[in-house]
């Protein structure tokens, strides 16, 4: 697996010209979401971030599907469906299992997908069509509050993978009725989006990336 790993990190690194997008967003609101629907849920699910992140990583290459497209012997093939690759650690290294057609599956069915995928890969029992393909991939290292923010390694024959860091807290200006200025606590996470510039150019590359805070900073987005 480190053989396979180390291959195909150094191709994607030698021929896929990488660039970066970075956005700190609020996720204040997606936090109380997550909250009131894991309360009301009964023990049937437990949402987590990572499903709303992978939610709103469809929707934003509904609205640019360019970003959504891989690079195929010069040619670039963009995807009907989104198949979104989650990164997973596992005691012999990282594997990309891929929940697939995310664009029309509900949080519920995308945190079921994301949980027996992941338990299958740290059991080594993923089969190769789990894992082969994709159309976007996310790594998410929130889980370790020392990670800030990071930037991540495209997925070849991918053309687009979302790092995401830790949530934060952050003080944030607002505007009283009475037209003072005050100061309130926010909850914040920033991401960076590594895109092939061979096939997503810059300008293609931010309008993702404001699609996708759009949908994150408003969530009830996410339910339609």
């Amino acid at each position: 697996m480190r053989k396979t790993i180390a291959a195909r990190l150094k191709e994607s690194v030698s021929e896929n010209p990488h660039y970066f997008v970075s956005s700190t967003l609020s996720v204040s609101k997606l936090l109380k979401l997550r909250q009131a629907l894991n309360s009301s849920a009964e023990g049937k699910y437990k949402l987590s971030v990572n499903d709303f992140l992978i939610k709103a990583m469809a929707i934003a290459c509904k609205k640019v599907p360019a970003v959504n497209s891989s690079w195929r012997d010069g040619v670039i093939r963009q995807y009907n469906t989104v198949d979104v690759s989650v990164a997973v650690a596992t005691p012999s290294g990282l594997i990309t299992p891929i929940v697939r057609n995310v664009e029309s599956k509900g949080l519920e069915s995308i945190s079921a997908a994301v949980k027996e995928l992941a338990k299958k890969a740290r059991d080594n029992k993923l089969k190769p069509e789990e894992y082969q393909g994709g159309s976007i991939s996310i790594s998410n290292l929130g889980m370790n509050p020392a990670v800030e923010r990071f930037t991540a390694v495209i997925n070849p024959p991918q053309a687009a993978i979302l790092a995401v860091g830790s949530t934060r807290k952050a003080a944030v200006p607002v505007e009283n009725e009475d037209g003072t200025t005050d100061v309130a606590w926010e909850d914040q996470i920033t991401v960076t989006a590594s895109f092939d510039h061979k096939v997503v150019d810059g300008a293609v590359g931010a309008e993702w990336m404001r699609e996708f805070k759009k949908v994150i900073e408003n969530p009830l987005e996410l339910l339609l």
